[in-house]
Protein backbone atom coordinates (compact mmCIF):
# COMPACT_ATOMS: atom_id res chain seq x y z
CA UNK A 1 0.00 0.00 0.00
CA UNK A 2 2.81 2.39 0.86
CA UNK A 3 4.53 1.75 -2.45
CA UNK A 4 1.25 2.31 -4.35
CA UNK A 5 0.67 5.55 -2.48
CA UNK A 6 4.19 6.71 -3.25
CA UNK A 7 3.68 5.85 -6.94
CA UNK A 8 0.48 7.88 -7.03
CA UNK A 9 2.14 10.84 -5.46
CA UNK A 10 4.99 10.52 -7.94
CA UNK A 11 2.54 10.56 -10.88
CA UNK A 12 0.72 13.57 -9.44
CA UNK A 13 4.01 15.38 -9.03
CA UNK A 14 4.71 14.87 -12.75
CA UNK A 15 1.52 16.76 -13.67
CA UNK A 16 2.28 19.78 -11.46
CA UNK A 17 3.60 23.05 -12.78
CA UNK A 18 3.31 22.07 -16.48
CA UNK A 19 2.01 25.48 -17.51
CA UNK A 20 4.60 27.40 -19.47
CA UNK A 21 6.78 24.35 -20.07
CA UNK A 22 7.46 23.10 -23.58
CA UNK A 23 5.84 19.65 -24.05
CA UNK A 24 9.27 18.29 -24.84
CA UNK A 25 10.30 19.15 -21.29
CA UNK A 26 7.34 17.47 -19.61
CA UNK A 27 7.93 14.43 -17.42
CA UNK A 28 7.45 10.96 -18.90
CA UNK A 29 3.86 10.30 -17.78
CA UNK A 30 2.32 13.53 -19.21
CA UNK A 31 4.21 13.00 -22.45
CA UNK A 32 2.87 9.39 -22.73
CA UNK A 33 -0.70 10.49 -22.01
CA UNK A 34 -0.40 13.32 -24.53
CA UNK A 35 0.93 10.91 -27.13
CA UNK A 36 -1.97 8.50 -26.52
CA UNK A 37 -4.52 11.34 -26.68
CA UNK A 38 -2.96 12.64 -29.91
CA UNK A 39 -3.09 9.13 -31.42
CA UNK A 40 -6.75 8.74 -30.46
CA UNK A 41 -7.53 12.17 -31.92
CA UNK A 42 -5.79 11.25 -35.18
CA UNK A 43 -7.71 7.96 -35.34
CA UNK A 44 -11.07 9.69 -34.73
CA UNK A 45 -10.39 12.42 -37.28
CA UNK A 46 -9.08 9.89 -39.81
CA UNK A 47 -12.18 7.75 -39.40
CA UNK A 48 -14.53 10.70 -39.73
CA UNK A 49 -12.86 12.43 -42.68
CA UNK A 50 -11.18 9.57 -44.57
CA UNK A 51 -11.69 5.95 -43.61
CA UNK A 52 -15.51 6.02 -43.23
CA UNK A 53 -15.85 7.33 -46.78
CA UNK A 54 -13.53 4.65 -48.09
CA UNK A 55 -15.51 1.93 -46.29
CA UNK A 56 -18.74 3.26 -47.79
CA UNK A 57 -17.15 3.24 -51.25
CA UNK A 58 -15.95 -0.31 -50.63
CA UNK A 59 -19.46 -1.40 -49.62
CA UNK A 60 -20.89 0.22 -52.76
CA UNK A 61 -18.25 -1.48 -54.85
CA UNK A 62 -19.09 -4.88 -53.36
CA UNK A 63 -22.79 -4.30 -54.02
CA UNK A 64 -22.08 -3.30 -57.63
CA UNK A 65 -19.83 -6.32 -58.02
CA UNK A 66 -22.64 -8.60 -56.86
CA UNK A 67 -25.04 -6.96 -59.31
CA UNK A 68 -22.58 -7.50 -62.15
CA UNK A 69 -22.14 -11.14 -61.15
CA UNK A 70 -25.92 -11.68 -61.10
CA UNK A 71 -26.25 -9.97 -64.48
CA UNK A 72 -23.45 -12.12 -65.90
CA UNK A 73 -25.10 -15.31 -64.63
CA UNK A 74 -28.44 -14.27 -66.14
CA UNK A 75 -26.87 -13.50 -69.51
CA UNK A 76 -24.98 -16.79 -69.42
CA UNK A 77 -28.24 -18.65 -68.83
CA UNK A 78 -29.86 -16.77 -71.70
CA UNK A 79 -26.95 -17.58 -73.97
CA UNK A 80 -27.12 -21.26 -73.04
CA UNK A 81 -30.86 -21.42 -73.71
CA UNK A 82 -30.65 -19.37 -76.93
CA UNK A 83 -30.01 -22.41 -79.13
CA UNK A 84 -33.01 -24.21 -77.63
CA UNK A 85 -35.20 -21.13 -78.14
CA UNK A 86 -34.08 -20.82 -81.75
CA UNK A 87 -34.91 -24.47 -82.34
CA UNK A 88 -38.34 -24.01 -80.74
CA UNK A 89 -38.96 -20.96 -82.92
CA UNK A 90 -38.02 -22.97 -85.99
CA UNK A 91 -40.52 -25.70 -85.05
CA UNK A 92 -43.25 -23.13 -84.39
CA UNK A 93 -42.66 -21.49 -87.77
CA UNK A 94 -42.85 -24.88 -89.45
CA UNK A 95 -46.11 -25.63 -87.65
CA UNK A 96 -47.56 -22.26 -88.64
CA UNK A 97 -46.52 -22.82 -92.26
CA UNK A 98 -48.22 -26.24 -92.22
CA UNK A 99 -51.40 -24.76 -90.79
CA UNK A 100 -51.38 -21.96 -93.36
CA UNK A 101 -51.22 -24.52 -96.15
CA UNK A 102 -54.43 -26.02 -94.77
CA UNK A 103 -56.20 -22.68 -95.12
CA UNK A 104 -57.54 -22.08 -98.62
CA UNK A 105 -57.46 -18.72 -100.30
CA UNK A 106 -60.56 -16.79 -101.25
CA UNK A 107 -60.40 -18.21 -104.78
CA UNK A 108 -60.14 -21.80 -103.48
CA UNK A 109 -63.21 -21.66 -101.24
CA UNK A 110 -65.61 -22.81 -103.98
CA UNK A 111 -63.49 -25.90 -104.57
CA UNK A 112 -63.51 -26.69 -100.85
CA UNK A 113 -67.30 -26.36 -100.66
CA UNK A 114 -67.51 -28.72 -103.62
CA UNK A 115 -65.23 -31.21 -101.81
CA UNK A 116 -67.52 -31.16 -98.75
CA UNK A 117 -70.54 -31.69 -100.95
CA UNK A 118 -68.90 -34.55 -102.84
CA UNK A 119 -67.88 -36.20 -99.54
CA UNK A 120 -71.58 -36.58 -98.72
CA UNK A 121 -72.73 -37.58 -102.20
CA UNK A 122 -69.90 -40.08 -102.51
CA UNK A 123 -71.25 -41.90 -99.45
CA UNK A 124 -74.77 -42.05 -100.85
CA UNK A 125 -76.12 -39.41 -98.50
CA UNK A 126 -78.84 -37.01 -99.53
CA UNK A 127 -78.42 -33.30 -98.86
CA UNK A 128 -81.58 -31.71 -97.54
CA UNK A 129 -79.69 -28.50 -96.79
CA UNK A 130 -76.31 -27.10 -97.76
CA UNK A 131 -76.28 -23.40 -96.98
CA UNK A 132 -73.07 -21.39 -96.53
CA UNK A 133 -73.55 -18.61 -93.99
CA UNK A 134 -72.07 -15.19 -93.49
CA UNK A 135 -68.27 -14.97 -93.56
CA UNK A 136 -66.83 -13.88 -90.20
CA UNK A 137 -63.51 -12.06 -90.63
CA UNK A 138 -60.91 -12.30 -87.89
CA UNK A 139 -57.48 -10.65 -87.67
CA UNK A 140 -55.71 -12.90 -90.18
CA UNK A 141 -58.29 -15.43 -91.30
CA UNK A 142 -61.98 -15.72 -92.16
CA UNK A 143 -64.46 -18.27 -90.86
CA UNK A 144 -67.28 -19.63 -93.01
CA UNK A 145 -70.11 -21.58 -91.33
CA UNK A 146 -72.18 -23.98 -93.46
CA UNK A 147 -75.56 -25.33 -92.35
CA UNK A 148 -75.82 -28.95 -93.48
CA UNK A 149 -78.67 -31.43 -93.24
CA UNK A 150 -78.12 -34.98 -94.46
CA UNK A 151 -80.20 -38.15 -94.56
CA UNK A 152 -78.87 -41.68 -94.89
CA UNK A 153 -77.80 -44.66 -92.81
CA UNK A 154 -75.58 -44.70 -89.75
CA UNK A 155 -72.58 -46.29 -91.47
CA UNK A 156 -72.56 -43.74 -94.30
CA UNK A 157 -72.88 -40.91 -91.81
CA UNK A 158 -69.77 -42.15 -90.00
CA UNK A 159 -67.83 -42.45 -93.25
CA UNK A 160 -68.83 -38.93 -94.22
CA UNK A 161 -67.50 -37.54 -90.93
CA UNK A 162 -64.28 -39.49 -91.47
CA UNK A 163 -63.93 -38.14 -95.02
CA UNK A 164 -64.36 -34.57 -93.78
CA UNK A 165 -61.55 -35.12 -91.25
CA UNK A 166 -59.26 -36.33 -94.05
CA UNK A 167 -59.74 -33.29 -96.27
CA UNK A 168 -56.50 -31.37 -96.95
CA UNK A 169 -58.16 -28.19 -95.68
CA UNK A 170 -59.35 -27.48 -92.15
CA UNK A 171 -63.05 -28.26 -91.69
CA UNK A 172 -64.68 -28.69 -88.29
CA UNK A 173 -68.12 -30.14 -87.57
CA UNK A 174 -70.06 -28.40 -84.82
CA UNK A 175 -73.43 -28.75 -83.09
CA UNK A 176 -74.07 -32.26 -84.43
CA UNK A 177 -77.62 -33.47 -83.96
CA UNK A 178 -79.02 -36.81 -85.14
CA UNK A 179 -82.65 -37.82 -85.46
CA UNK A 180 -84.87 -40.02 -87.66
CA UNK A 181 -87.41 -38.96 -90.26
CA UNK A 182 -90.81 -40.50 -90.99
CA UNK A 183 -89.16 -43.19 -93.14
CA UNK A 184 -86.82 -44.18 -90.28
CA UNK A 185 -83.80 -42.69 -92.06
CA UNK A 186 -81.13 -41.03 -89.98
CA UNK A 187 -81.02 -37.23 -90.24
CA UNK A 188 -77.82 -35.39 -89.42
CA UNK A 189 -77.97 -31.67 -88.68
CA UNK A 190 -74.53 -30.09 -88.38
CA UNK A 191 -72.73 -26.79 -88.81
CA UNK A 192 -69.50 -27.26 -90.73
CA UNK A 193 -66.95 -24.51 -90.32
CA UNK A 194 -64.10 -23.96 -92.71
CA UNK A 195 -61.45 -21.30 -92.70
CA UNK A 196 -59.41 -19.33 -95.19
CA UNK A 197 -56.64 -16.81 -94.88
CA UNK A 198 -57.30 -13.18 -95.67
CA UNK A 199 -55.68 -11.53 -98.66
CA UNK A 200 -53.54 -8.39 -98.04
CA UNK A 201 -56.44 -6.05 -98.83
CA UNK A 202 -58.70 -7.79 -96.33
CA UNK A 203 -56.00 -7.73 -93.64
CA UNK A 204 -55.55 -4.00 -94.21
CA UNK A 205 -59.31 -3.48 -93.97
CA UNK A 206 -59.44 -5.44 -90.69
CA UNK A 207 -56.61 -3.34 -89.26
CA UNK A 208 -58.47 -0.16 -90.22
CA UNK A 209 -61.62 -1.41 -88.54
CA UNK A 210 -59.72 -2.18 -85.34
CA UNK A 211 -58.15 1.29 -85.30
CA UNK A 212 -61.55 2.90 -85.83
CA UNK A 213 -63.03 0.79 -83.03
CA UNK A 214 -60.25 1.88 -80.65
CA UNK A 215 -60.89 5.52 -81.47
CA UNK A 216 -64.59 5.07 -80.75
CA UNK A 217 -63.79 3.41 -77.41
CA UNK A 218 -61.57 6.35 -76.42
CA UNK A 219 -64.41 8.76 -77.14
Amino acid sequence: MQNLKEFGESVNDQFRDLNGLHPGLWPLMPRLLSAVASLLLVLVLGWYFYWSGQIEEQDKGQLEEQKLKDSFKQKMQQAISLDALLEQRKLVLQYVATMEKQLPSKAEMDALLSDINQSGLGRGLQFELFKPGQVVAKDYYAELPIDIKLTGNYHDMGEFVSDIAKLPRIVTLNNLSMSTDKDAHLVLDVIAKTFRYLDPEEISAQASLKKAAKKEDKK
